[in-house]
């Protein structure tokens, strides 16, 4: 491995860092792995990392999901390169071996070795139009194998291969001269990982530097370059560079042209613009070198710190040093930016373009693979082009910054902020705005109104987009989010912030949508946009503003909602029914002050806490059924196509994740938490100090019942309080109860066979393409159902274990998660299903708006959840899937466009 210097007597501190890092470019994204990244590549858009652990990881560089995950190497992968046919990609690590693989496929089609102890194979590049393979060793040598006489080459022997010769150190023997434990590769080289290609003896430059062969790079042969003949370049541990000569007569072989010396420092890195060449040295210095006089232009110093790597684009050169610190030069050498990229090592980098983006990638020994726009560092939203995706992340992240937490009053002004820059953004797209003002001291409604081109027509079309910009709070005095859960973080292929999948991404992805429709004058319907600010606080003030301003908004055909979730992490699915909620909380309180147990407490003396538990107690018995008088009695029965839902939907969860156990069983959870009520208690209080020996004065009770389809809430509230006032009064207490009815919403459901429905379930299918479904766990095994001989409702079924819940069916994933990407699939990929559809779903969350929107305008509402099971709405971590996010905007996209009647 390189000797590494992060630091000199001469070294500047960190805080002397701080105006190199005071400005840098946008950090797109980060991606963790368990081990170092020392090598990078891309193909496409593909990125290859080259880990510690001898894998390399396949990355989308669009979603920055896990494409796959390539066993490579028994040691540390050290060099990764693509040529410029994107054809193959050449691996060398700390195995001493040089892999071939094909950058589709992925499939090993070659594994290079030579008879020599090489040692670490620092650097790897192939010349196209030589068909050859270069690389340079640690034992000082460059060796070269060239692959059009692959099948030429006698048989090999079998002991010449690195996997079966004794290895000097990791062979060598111990104390008391017992050999020590040698790590068996991965990959056995004889096994069919394609096929061995031993490099000739005759096919080496022993001692090509007077060090370690660090870093090499070809130049010429083209009309750009400086040499009419393709050149090799090398760079090692003595301080020097060197120009090799290239023989396409003889196999590729090489030959010393020039030397270029400026000092003993090692060379860890080269690149090349142009007919310049940089060269990264141990000690901080960059030094400039013209290739057409071989003379040196300039030395610029960073730091102290060793230069590692060094790339260029865009007429810029990037380096990377051994402080963690990146620095972008222009043409004229002067440093355009310097900010601190890894907190370790910057041990590997490359610069590259994704439609038209141009990205800075670097990655290090804090095991982290970072993404750079380095395009237009410090853009805005209201700056960068029109519609495109950049643009919806930069927007999102905006928006995430606005704390608009409407249960809180200190956040009332950012929520107008957030209502504000809502509305800005929907004006510059091209919409009729207007901010409808609420009842006092609530947040506003945002309107707004894209017309179609059928706008004047009598006959048009107007499609309801129902959101909310206002999100929970997000308190981090525990220190429970990974990053400041308002300043969004792209990491492991997700976005991370408070509000990203609940509801703010979601709205954006459907504001881009009909942005982009809008300026490709596409879109024929109108489409609508309420887009509230209290939803998370009871959608106060709402229904009676969209009442008042029903003429403005005028007859609406559908609405659409995006504010739900996956069932699992795997399956695109559409919701079509919601449980309703009547949030209550419950005071007893007593004539007396609180008073101390030991002294006043007898049997004679009526406890408010005592008296809450046993009404609490009289609303369910122990199996959780609800003993509210005529609770049950409008709960719709399960119909046979319902009932064929749930079947499909434990058969796939099945087929993803055995270890869920009994395919009925998993129904019956599911039918639990969609289309049963149910009873919480969230928490109970008392006016007494905690751990005390206080009989307390006051005692109350915050619980919620969960409504389902034909319940009515207005029926339940008034039901509810009736049974506690009639538990209360059983209990001939002398203390007084107070029942508050907080805050409802009503239940609903959806008709699944619909017009909207199935223009989105063909949208999801079109977008989503052939759903390729990893599977995890065991085979599950369906047992026959037990019948119950239970006579209470068939909404009643007994306590289970919990592995249907969302935690069991996501398997667990957390911050630590890498996503992973969109597979592209073919009619030969396997698993890949070309008839699947999106799975119907119910929820057990309340949405207050969807129901009374509904009745309102006498239309059919459909809800597209956006995010995944894992995306921790509410909850710490909150996050939304990048894919999910992008492939959210496309179904919205084709939804707004396709669904107007002709």
């Amino acid at each position: 491995m390189k000797q590494v210097h992060t630091q000199n007597p001469n070294a500047r501190s960190y805080e002397q860092h701080a105006q190199d890092v005071s400005s840098h470019p946008t950090l797109l994204h980060h991606v963790r792995s368990d081990r170092s990244i020392l090598a990078l590549a891309v193909s496409g858009g593909s990125l290859f990392a080259g880990t510690e652990s001898g894998k390399i990881l396949v990355l989308s560089l669009e979603t920055y999901g896990r494409i796959h995950t390539i066993e490579a190497h028994q040691r540390s992968v050290l060099s990764l390169y693509v040529p410029q046919d994107h054809e193959l990609l050449f691996s060398s690590a700390g195995d001493a071996i040089v892999n071939v693989w094909h950058t589709q496929s992925f499939d090993r089609l070659y594994s290079i070795y030579s008879t020599y102890d090489v040692g670490d194979v620092f650097c790897v590049v192939y010349s196209t139009t030589m068909n050859t393979v270069y690389l340079g060793a640690q034992n000082t040598s460059i060796q070269w194998y060239n692959l059009a006489d692959r099948d030429n080459r006698s048989e090999l022997d079998r002991t010449s291969h690195p996997f079966y010769r004794n290895h000097r150190f990791f062979d060598s023997k111990g104390p008391g001269g017992a050999p020590a434990h040698r790590r068996k590769s991965v990959l056995d080289p004889f096994a069919d990982h394609g096929q061995l290609l031993e490099i000739d003896r005759q096919s080496i430059v022993q001692y090509a530097h007077y060090g370690y062969t660090y870093c090499m790079l070809l130049h010429g042969g083209t009309q750009t370059s400086v040499f009419n003949e393709q050149m090799l370049i090398s760079g090692g541990g003595d301080g020097s560079i060197k120009i090799w000569s290239i023989n396409k007569d003889n196999g590729g072989s090489i030959a010393q042209l020039k030397t270029l010396e400026s000092g003993d420092e090692s060379v860890l890195t080269l690149a090349l613009d142009g007919i310049l060449l940089y060269s990264g040295r141990s000690g901080g210095e960059i030094n400039v070198w013209d290739l057409e006089t071989c003379q040196l232009l300039r030395r610029l110093q960073t730091d102290a710190a060793d230069v590692l790597t060094l790339c260029s684009g865009g007429g810029s050169i990037f380096s990377g040093s051994a402080n963690g610190i990146a620095r972008q030069f222009d043409a004229q050498y002067e440093q355009k930016y310097g900010w601190q990229s890894h907190e370790r090592l910057i041990l590997t980098s490359l610069v590259t373009e994704l439609q038209g983006k141009k990205l800075y990638v670097t990655g290090g020994n804090d095991n982290v693979v970072a993404v750079w726009d380095v395009g237009q560092a410090g853009r805005s939203s209201r700056k960068a082009s029109f519609t495109s995706n950049d643009r919806l992340l930069v927007s999102l992240s905006e928006f995430v910054a606005l704390r608009t937490v409407s249960s809180k009053p200190e956040f009332a002004q950012d929520c107008r902020r957030g209502a504000s820059w809502l509305k800005c953004l929907l004006k510059d797209f091209g919409a009729d705005t207007e901010m409808l003002s609420t009842t006092e001291n609530t947040n506003p409604v945002v309107y707004a109104r894209f017309r179609g081109i059928r706008s004047q027509s009598p006959n048009k079309d107007t499609i309801l987009f129902y959101g909310h910009y206002d999100v929970v709070e997000a308190d981090d005095k525990q220190k429970l989010w990974a990053s400041d859960p308002f300043k969004m973080r792209g990491f492991n292929g997700y976005l991370y912030g408070r509000g990203v999948t609940d509801n703010k991404g979601p709205i954006l992805a459907a504001i881009y949508a009909v942005a982009e429709l809008f300026a490709e004058k596409t879109l024929n319907a109108d489409v609508v946009f309420l887009i509230e600010g209290e939803e998370e606080h009871g959608s106060r003030g709402f229904r009676e503003t969209i009442q008042k301003h029903k003429e403005l908004i005028g007859e609406v055909n559908w609405i659409l909602l995006g504010n739900s979730y996956w069932l699992n992490d795997s399956v695109p699915c559409l919701t079509y029914g919601l449980r309703g909620v009547v949030h209550a909380t419950i005071l007893v309180e007593s004539d007396r002050p609180n008073l101390h147990s030991g002294i006043d407490g007898s049997q004679r003396v009526s406890e408010a806490m005592k008296d809450l538990i046993q009404i609490l107690a009289s609303l369910s018995n122990d199996e959780g059924v609800i003993k509210i008088p005529g609770f049950y009695d409008p709960v719709l029965g399960l119909g046979l196509e319902e009932e064929r839902r749930y079947t499909a939907i434990s058969q796939m969860l099945l087929s993803r994740n055995g270890d869920l156990g009994d395919a009925h069983e998993l129904a019956d959870q599911l039918k639990g938490r969609w289309r049963e009520p149910s009873l919480t208690i969230h928490r109970i209080t008392s006016s007494g100090s905690a751990g005390s020996s206080v009989i307390p004065h006051t005692a109350t009770a915050v619980l919620s019942l969960r409504l389902v389809p034909n319940q009515s809430t207005s029926k339940v509230q008034k039901a509810l309080k009736a049974a506690l006032q009639d538990a209360f009064n059983a209990l001939a207490s002398s203390n007084k109860l107070r029942v508050r009815l907080d805050h409802a919403a009503e239940p609903w459901l959806g008709d699944p066979d619909n017009e909207i429905f199935q223009a989105l379930e063909k949208a999801i299918v079109d977008v989503w393409g052939p759903l390729v479904l990893p599977r995890k766990g065991s085979q599950s095994t369906v047992k026959p159902r037990r019948r119950s001989s239970s006579t209470t409702s068939s909404a009643v079924r007994p306590k289970s274990s919990a592995f249907g819940t969302s935690d069991s069916l996501t398997n667990g994933s957390d911050i630590s998660s890498q996503a992973t990407a969109d597979l592209p699939t073919s009619p030969t990929t396997p698993s890949a299903s070309k008839s699947w559809k999106p799975l119907f779903i119910r929820e057990g969350g309340s949405i207050p708006a969807i129901r009374f929107l509904e009745e309102l305008f006498s239309c059919d509402a459909a809800q597209l959840p956006c995010g995944q099971a894992s995306d921790n709405a509410h909850l710490d971590n909150e996050r939304i899937r990048l894919s999910n996010l992008y492939k959210s905007k496309d179904i919205f996209k084709r939804v707004f466009r396709d669904l107007p009647r002709a």
